[in-house]
């Protein structure tokens, strides 16, 4: 499947330039035990709608970003480079 994945450095560009690094995640807190970590690096919700994700734009800026992306229809919503955001709140 393939579809228009837009970069924040490059513009729209088709998604097999990119790697799909899986949905964004909360680390556990403090030291976890084995069902907390293992929760954390095995299990994801995986909705169908919208989720965040992270991506990294292999074979263009090489820049690591997140995305809301629809999994029902691969209609991107938003792209932000994390560190843009956390300025922009400052």
């Amino acid at each position: 499947m393939s579809f228009l994945l837009p970069c924040p450095h490059c513009g729209p560009r088709d998604v097999n330039e990119f790697d799909y690094a899986g949905e964004v995640t909360t680390r556990p807190s403090g030291t976890p035990d084995v069902r907390e970590l293992a929760g954390y690096v095995y299990f994801r919700r995986n909705v169908a709608g919208v989720q965040r994700e992270w991506w990294h734009h292999r074979f263009g800026c090489d820049t690591w970003f997140l995305a809301e992306r629809d999994t029902r229809t691969n209609e991107v919503l938003r792209t932000d480079v994390p560190a843009a955001r956390e300025r922009a709140r400052a």
